[in-house]
């Protein structure tokens, strides 16, 4: 069984308290999230804090995956914002950068005097892999979620091939991805969202 249980109805979910709260979360959540960011903060956000389900972290991650700057300050900017506003937006954001920020200048300099070690650059190595295999297994936890997509699992899972495809084989540039596959699947979706709200309109005329 998991650690945490995951989130149950909307109802049910927490909200930040206060934007000092979103400060010292972001904070956390940004000290750990060395590498494996996106483990971090689907862990953090869904199941232990249940700030939101699991739906809505992969609609909020698709947003702050496309929009310019990296993709975890975008999302907690978004939650931030969510609740207070801007003056929450920023709070979020300055959780995310401030320790960070000290951190990684530390880490810079102690790593400047063993930059051409062997055992430095192994020990990278190793890292890397180890945040791949993180994001790797959220993403496999997160399919789940696409039960509830009104585009349904299996064209999800075809745009994501295709995605990949695009990508890690044929090293197509993000811009042209974004505006092909992603207009496409922006396009498919307000096809069958447009059904959905036509078939609402008729059940209710009847």
């Amino acid at each position: 069984m998991p650690d945490h249980p995951l989130p149950a109805p909307d109802d049910a979910l927490n909200h930040p308290t206060s934007k000092a709260d979103l400060f010292r979360s972001f904070t956390w959540l940004a000290l750990q999230g060395f590498g494996g960011v996106l483990a971090v903060v689907q862990r953090e956000l869904v199941e232990k804090k249940r700030w939101m389900t699991r739906e809505q972290f992969v609609e909020d991650w698709a947003v702050a995956q496309i929009m310019p700057g990296p993709n975890v300050v975008n999302l907690s900017m978004m939650i931030g914002g969510r609740y207070f506003g801007l003056p929450g937006a920023l709070a979020a954001l300055a959780g995310m950068l401030a320790a960070p920020m000290v951190v990684v200048l530390l880490l810079a300099v102690l790593y400047g005097s063993v930059a051409d070690s062997v055992v430095a650059q192994n020990a990278l190595r190793g890292m890397g892999a180890v945040a791949a295999g993180l994001i790797t297994a959220t993403g496999i936890k997160l399919i789940a979620a696409l039960d509830r997509n009104a585009m349904g699992m299996a064209v999800c899972i075809g745009l994501a091939t295709l995605t990949f495809i695009a990508i890690a084989l044929l090293r197509w540039p993000l811009l042209w991805v974004l505006l092909g596959i992603g207009g496409g699947a922006c396009l498919w979706a307000y096809r069958v969202l447009s059904d959905v709200d036509a078939d609402r309109q008729k059940a209710g005329e009847a």
